[in-house]
């Protein structure tokens, strides 16, 4: 028996039993049973987890979410994959962030970056995007690049509704358009621009600490809300730990948020700003 097998088998188990998947282990690797079956070898487990170790609990986690995507994927054909293929917008520097090569579009800024992500897959979950990583989609057989053009349709289409929806409502919180969470919708420049239209001189500070919920009138709202609410919310559904300046082109994460919540609550921008230069455009 490969020495390599060892902590790889514990970590499998481990992850068979939190997610109630049915494996058998051999020499070469794992077959998770079901139909298809599918053969996950050693050194994909090895991939799986990165630079962690096997059985710390980093590792074991990536090792299941990386066995349970590759159950969901083959639990469907190409044209369905296809089909629930969503956009899926992700903070730069988050800790679930799926790798640069899934990253497809990038809004300036070097704050939000885009990829593909797909709803549905987890069936207790019909209503979730989840992202995965091209790493994982390669071992399962999937070409997903020729996809992303749809999607990026799909994110302006949800993002055009989402603005409209601003535009009546401008005091309303963001909230979630179809299958795009406020996060993704960041990455719209039709809802940038009437985001950006609500400021003078055509930059807005945004709050978007949750997936699922964003303030553009910080001072509405209190000024350690946002740091606070994110380092409560799980890294999946995170959003950004401090506030935004938001142009039409462009989504900038501060370097210390106590300058942009200054200036939001004073009902200005402050004449001396900590960061790099950024592109806005006058409304």
């Amino acid at each position: 028996m490969p020495s390599r097998r060892g902590p790889f088998s514990r970590a499998v188990l481990a992850a068979s039993v939190i997610l109630d998947l049915d494996v058998d282990l051999g020499a070469a690797g794992v077959v998770l049973r079901g139909r298809p079956e599918i053969r996950v070898t050693w050194p994909e487990c090895r991939t799986a987890v990165a630079d962690a170790e096997p059985n710390s609990e980093t590792g074991r986690t990536r090792l299941a979410h990386w066995l349970q995507l590759r159950r969901w994927l083959a639990d469907h054909r190409p044209d369905q994959l296809a089909a629930r293929a969503r956009p899926f917008g992700v903070p730069a520097a988050s800790p679930v962030h799926p790798g640069a090569r899934w990253v497809r579009g990038r809004v300036l800024g070097g704050t939000l970056e885009l990829g593909i992500g797909f709803i549905g897959l987890d069936p207790d979950a019909p209503d979730l995007v989840q992202p995965v990583a091209p790493e994982v989609l390669e071992r399962a057989g999937i070409d997903a690049g020729h996809w992303w053009p749809n999607v990026a349709v799909y994110l302006e289409r949800m993002g055009d509704a989402a603005a409209d929806r601003l535009r009546r409502d401008p005091t309303a919180p963001l909230r979630p358009m179809g299958d795009c969470d406020v996060v993704t919708l960041l990455g719209s420049r039709a809802l940038r621009a009437a985001i950006a239209q609500s400021a003078a001189g055509g930059m807005q500070s945004v709050a978007v600490p949750t997936r699922d919920r964003g303030w553009i009138d910080l001072s509405r709202i209190d000024p350690a809300f946002a740091a606070t609410a994110a380092q409560l919310t799980r890294a999946e559904d995170r959003g950004f730990e401090r506030p935004l300046l938001v142009t039409r082109d462009e989504v900038l994460l501060g370097r210390d948020g106590k300058g942009v919540l200054r200036a939001a609550l004073d009902g200005r921008i402050v004449p001396r700003v900590e960061f790099r230069d950024v592109l806005y455009h006058p409304a």
